[in-house]
């Protein structure tokens, strides 16, 4: 069979189009496809997107007859050039960015051949594919305004493609999508809530490597620079009660014990022994930390934490809580601390040792000083006080933008450069007091934090990154010593952008310095959290805390189940209610109920009615196609024309009645009638 044959026989099976309703379609059809690609744009690559164009453009040229669309061959070449492309970029089809790009791309080819209803709605559905990958890869509130357009787009571009002949408006589309979809909406919440969840993340995939800003396991001249140019949140914290004062916020993240003179880092994982309890001192907080992706496994808490969240994460005997996975997705856990507890017992020979070594070739200056001041104080204690007293003496100043280092990077920051920032000050005093043979390292972590009025919770961003030191002091354990507080005691009770005015850019500091655009940029961000802890968190706890709040005592997983299907069958009902209240269409009269079947014994004889034919107009297509039906047909076409229209007595009704019953019509042959003879009398009873 030909192709000109197939498409015509495809065409024959939908309604006869007016001019420029194909085109109408095709327009639609491909922002619904275009639509669903651009949410991928930034995940997918350039040449994926540029495919998608220039087939939307060349199946609109083509349709204009600007243009002809290419053959089956060119179409297969097509195809298998982009599948050969999407496994040398990817290795493989299977994947979200290797599947969503191989989506596109074969969605753009489809794009070519979408003559018929059929094709129209695989090019639709290809983009209801694309948006679902969009909602797994991210799903930020930002984003979800647009996946509620692309949604509405593909359901106008489906209203459009089911009535191609051009009785429903553009607007009358969208409405009815905008109408269908909110109908669907609390069916939808509805599954949200109480369709039984697996325990982990059933509607996200794991990412995929994205670049994220956060804590690492290493400290030089520069990361926590790097990091307080930074406004991206960190974390958010929800205390039970009122939050620690700002000079207590200190949130511990990876602890660094091995130095090489330039870089401190921390030990392998199997380095660590067992973790002993913490002394608590009755300064208890208790919070709730929705931690944002980071690079590290590192999951941050108050200093101290006095035990880590069940079954989620190990605290290690430095008191740092390392998780099994790297932090790629938004966690919630909670946490007890208390900002004055300490670690009762003494670090074993094997921590000593360790906290104890430094490079023997490196910041010798740095080394005898140490020394110097040990042998003068006389004990750990005094040594502690006349190495603050020099960081308060020595004039040394806090800045974001410090001179470079060279190797011996202390000796150069000590009897040098003095500019610098917390990093530079907690290297060089835990090497000091290394060097004076107290135990010591350097904590890594965040200070202070926002606090957010609207949403009641600490905002702590990037910028807050923080570096200081612990010591070990016989009788009171490791104990918090941060020379920062001593060159810059401001930066206790205050954030980078308030204490160093220039770090910021002229923007920010705009926006950090009117009040309005202050309280706005706090609502978007409460927005952000409770989108984040209310609906991305939202998991099996939740669904059976809800049960417990709707009056369940003790739920389980299987009542889910109950409650959706109560809440279906209850929607069910409202809106089966709520159609029956439509006004519906007046029943068809005698005369109309007549000429129904005189069209529907036409069909079955071949000789379908168009929806645009009049009585006339049917009566010569009859004619044209069954020359013996002719004479009888134009007969009652007229006859129901005049009862209809014109001033015949209403008892000719019951002979057109009449006559349309005993007229027998002897069918067509089987080779005339075709392949057109059902859909003939589908349009019939139409």
């Amino acid at each position: 069979m030909s192709r000109d044959h197939r498409v015509a026989s495809a065409s024959a099976h939908e309604p006869a189009r007016p001019p420029g309703a194909e085109l109408r379609a095709l327009l639609w059809t491909a922002a619904a496809l275009l639509g669903g690609v651009l949410l991928q744009v930034d995940r997918i690559p350039l040449w994926a997107t540029v495919t998608a164009c220039l087939c939307v453009a060349w199946s609109i040229a083509a349709c204009l007859r600007r243009a002809r669309l290419p053959g089956r061959s060119i179409k297969g070449a097509l195809a298998l050039a982009m599948i050969a492309a999407v496994l040398a970029m990817f290795r493989t089809l299977n994947g979200l960015e290797a599947g969503s790009t191989l989506l596109a791309a074969m969605g753009s080819v489809k794009l070519l051949e979408a003559r018929t209803r059929r094709d129209r709605y695989i090019v639709i559905g290809t983009a209801l594919f694309l948006l679902l990958a969009a909602c797994l890869s991210r799903q930020s509130l930002p984003y979800a305004p647009l996946y509620a357009a692309e949604a509405w787009l593909c359901c106008s571009a489906m209203a459009v493609a089911a009535h191609p002949e051009s009785s429903l408006g553009n607007r009358a589309a969208a409405r009815l999508a905008a109408r269908s979809l909110l109908i669907a909406l609390p069916l939808a919440v509805l599954a949200f809530l109480f369709f039984p969840r697996l325990s982990g993340s059933l509607w996200a995939l794991p990412n995929t490597g994205s670049a994220v800003t956060g804590l690492g396991d290493t400290l030089a001249p520069g990361s926590i620079s790097d990091l307080s140019e930074s406004s991206d949140p960190a974390f958010r914290a929800w205390f039970d009660g009122p939050p620690p004062p700002p000079a207590e916020r200190y949130w511990r993240g990876p602890v660094l014990h091995d130095f090489d003179g330039y870089t401190w880092s921390r030990p392998p994982p199997w380095w660590f022994g067992t973790t002993t309890a913490a002394a608590p001192a009755s300064r208890l907080y208790r919070y709730r930390i929705t931690l944002e992706p980071s690079p590290g496994h590192w999951w941050l808490a108050l200093d101290t934490v006095l035990g880590p969240p069940a079954g989620l994460v190990r605290l290690t005997p430095d008191r740092v809580l390392v998780g099994a996975q790297p932090v790629t997705k938004p966690i919630t856990y909670s946490a007890v601390s208390d900002t004055r507890a300490r670690d009762p017992d003494p670090p074993t020979a094997r921590v000593r040792l360790r906290d104890l070594r430094l490079p023997p070739d490196r910041n010798p200056r740095s080394l005898a000083l140490g020394q110097r001041l040990r042998r003068e104080a006389g004990t750990d204690a005094a040594f502690v006080r006349s190495t603050l007293e020099l960081f308060r003496t020595g004039g040394f100043r806090y800045t974001l933008t410090p001179p470079p280092l060279g190797a011996d990077s202390v000796d150069d920051f000590l009897f040098g450069t003095r500019q610098g920032f917390c990093g530079h000050f907690a290297s060089a005093f835990v090497m000091l007091m290394r060097a004076g043979g107290v135990p010591a390292r350097v904590v890594t972590g965040y200070l202070g934090g926002e606090w957010n009025p609207i949403g009641g919770y600490l905002l702590v961003r990037q910028s807050d990154a923080h570096a200081w030191a612990e010591v070990w002091l016989q009788g009171r354990g490791w104990t918090r010593i941060d020379p920062t507080a001593i060159v810059a005691p401001e930066r206790l009770t205050r954030g980078i952008d308030e204490f160093l005015p220039d770090a910021v850019s002229a923007p920010e500091r705009l926006i950090l310095d009117v009040r309005w655009i202050v309280a706005v940029r706090q609502a978007w961000d409460a927005a952000n959290a409770w989108w984040t802890n209310e609906v991305i968190g939202f998991d099996l706890r939740s669904q059976l805390t809800l049960l417990r709040r709707l009056g369940i005592a003790a739920p389980r997983p299987a009542q889910l189940g109950w409650a959706l299907a109560a809440c279906l069958i209850g929607w069910l009902a409202v809106t089966g209610w709520q159609f029956s209240r439509l006004p519906r269409p007046p029943r068809p009269d005698r005369l109309a109920r007549a000429y129904r079947r005189l069209c529907l014994k036409l069909a079955r004889a071949g000789v379908a009615r168009r929806r645009t034919q009049g009585p006339a107009a049917y009566a010569d297509a009859v004619a044209a196609r069954r020359p013996d039906l002719a004479a009888t047909a134009r007969v009652l076409l007229m006859s129901y024309a005049e009862l209809r229209y014109g001033p015949s007595p209403p008892d000719r009704l019951a002979d057109f009645e009449r006559a349309v019953a005993r007229w027998r019509i002897s069918p067509r042959t089987r080779s005339a009638r075709g392949s057109r003879g059902k859909r003939s009398v589908a349009s019939a009873r139409r």
